[in-house]
């Protein structure tokens, strides 16, 4: 929250105030604590999933172009993907303009679904100025979130997280913030989550039960005092994430053994021909985790995976066939493993809450090699998942007849992509996105967050501000509510089929902050739909009772 806004909400509140909801007595929050608590909450409680596709994702048999489909298969013939036959590709939107038509892999039936379904937007073309050819560099580019040139110590998730935790790791965890801020499933923090001093504003597992037992079998008492050399600070920072990983350590058991994924059925092995190695499907455990992180009540807001394997010089597919083989296998698992995590966030009602995007060092090039593979490109398309999108296709097909020195040229830098996670899907104010070093890309971000976050001033703007937690519960959530002018509260409660369960009303409601303890223990384990009303506004939570 920047100083305005700070001001702007100061002038809304009211002095402490007591009222009774059918005969339930409600206790408006003292002036100080309640800014306090909106100043958190005013980060909403979305999640972003970061989607790191390492090696180079190969963009054109992974979105291919219809329009431009004879010179795609003249660049490529020994490795295309067939335009007719059971295995051609799938055809995503005829209804878009000629040179937006496109068509998925094959194997990527489940991203159709949920194209289908309003929940996948594609953005064509995704790059940096000046795309450099090294893996590492590149990747370094991608999570600096800077140009070719230009170096940082930092990364633009580590800057955005530490705007609005400033101090980390100090004092953290707390009573407010219990949670790691990121969390990347894997060995190593990336350097998208670096701050600019100290420790990453993020923590790496691979699995919350193993982490808490890995931190509980080892460990003896941490120094005090550090020898003032290089090496100093190298064992100071090494202690400090020790530090972190031993706060979290119980919290993430705890989050972990009380939630539960749905009955989803998560993807395992590629159905088809691709080398053994290439097989077992690597994002869905990943997601599955998180999934059972978020049903525990997880507060945590970047979550991190990575899928290997995209380096595809050589063997890119099966030779006798196209459209199976090592890629046809990274294609199915992305695909397959995101339709299932969001069947299972929606089975658990927490899909509004989660975005997920795919991302990639550089794509491959355009015309394939002798090898029945890709050597190193350019631009490549992103995929963006989530109920709250602006579906479709951004950007058009690359022309294939106009290459770069046989490489697609950037459409949308990166940063566009990314400005627009930060602005309009966590609400980010100038200030944060100031220090996040994404201002310059603003104006010209990429429209695909249809559900945009409101600001701190804006949650007033139709007089209202609901939150419900513990959510998940186990027996029973607190209803906490701001009405900056008093008058009649209604309160519903609906399971999913739109039965109502429950109705609190008070005739009477002052303005300021209240709060009540709803006991969900006599209902049936499921989602629940708290719908407050007032003065002609109404807003929804949706809640979840796992006993």
């Amino acid at each position: 929250m920047d100083r305005r806004d700070f001001a702007r909400i100061s002038a809304l509140l009211g002095s402490g105030m007591l009222l009774k909801l059918n005969g339930v007595p409600l206790y408006a929050a003292e002036k100080d604590g309640f800014l306090k608590d909106i100043a958190m909450k005013s980060l909403n409680d979305r999640v972003l999933i970061l989607v790191e596709l390492h090696g180079g994702n190969d963009g054109l048999n992974m979105v291919i172009p219809i329009d431009q489909y004879g010179n795609y298969y003249n660049l490529r013939p020994n490795i295309a993907i067939p335009q007719t036959g059971s295995r051609q590709y799938i055809p995503l939107d005829m209804t878009q303009p000629d040179n937006k038509k496109v068509g998925l892999h094959p194997d990527m039936t489940g991203a159709k679904v949920m194209y289908d379904n309003g929940h996948l937007a594609v953005i064509q073309n995704v790059s940096y100025a000046n795309s450099n050819g090294s893996h590492f560099r590149s990747r370094d580019i991608w999570h600096m979130g800077v140009d070719y040139d230009q170096y940082e110590s930092s990364g633009w998730m580590g800057r955005y997280l530490e705007h609005y935790y400033p101090g980390y790791p100090t004092n953290y965890p707390n009573p407010t913030t219990p949670d790691p801020l990121a969390i990347e499933i894997g060995t190593g923090v990336s350097l998208a989550f670096h701050r600019d001093e100290g420790i990453p504003a993020g923590l790496s597992i691979q699995d919350p039960n193993a982490f808490y037992n890995l931190i509980n079998s080892v460990g003896t008492a941490s120094p005090i005092n550090f020898p003032d050399t290089h090496a100093g600070e190298e064992i100071e920072y090494m202690m400090q994430m020790e530090q972190q990983a031993n706060g979290y350590a119980q919290r993430l058991k705890d989050v972990y053994d009380a939630g539960a994924n749905s009955a989803t059925v998560y993807p395992d092995l590629y159905p088809f021909i691709a080398p053994s190695g290439a097989l077992n499907n690597p994002l869905a455990p990943q997601l599955k985790i998180i999934a059972r992180l978020l049903a525990g009540g997880i507060g945590t807001k970047v979550f991190s995976c990575r899928i290997g394997g995209f380096d595809t010089h050589a063997n890119q597919v099966e030779t006798s066939n196209t459209t199976m083989g090592k890629h046809a296998a990274l294609m199915y698992h992305i695909s397959s493993a995101m339709k299932a995590f969001y069947d299972d966030l929606q089975n658990l009602g927490l899909a509004d809450r989660v975005m997920a995007m795919t991302y990639s060092e550089f794509g491959r090039r355009a015309t394939s090699n002798s090898s029945y593979g890709t050597d190193h490109g350019n631009a490549a398309p992103m995929l963006v998942f989530g109920t709250c999108l602006n579906p479709g296709v951004y950007g058009e097909n690359p022309d294939l007849a106009n290459l770069q020195n046989g490489n697609i040229p950037m459409q949308h830098d990166y940063r566009q992509v990314f400005t627009s996670v930060i602005k309009d899907w966590f609400g980010a104010t100038d200030p944060a996105i100031t220090q996040v070093k994404f201002e310059d890309y603003v104006e010209n971000r990429v429209d695909y967050v249809q559900c945009k976050a409101l600001s701190t001033t804006e949650l007033f703007k139709e007089n209202l501000w609901m939150n419900c937690y513990p959510n998940p519960s186990s027996s029973k959530t607190t209803v906490e509510y701001y009405l900056h002018k008093g008058g009649h509260v209604e309160i519903d409660v609906m399971d999913l089929t739109g039965r109502s369960v429950a109705t609190l009303v008070d005739e009477n409601t002052n303005e300021g902050k209240h709060s009540l303890d709803f006991n969900l223990s006599q209902f049936q384990s499921g989602t629940y739909i708290f719908t407050l009303k007032t003065n002609s506004v109404s807003i929804t939570k949706k809640v979840i009772l796992q006993k």
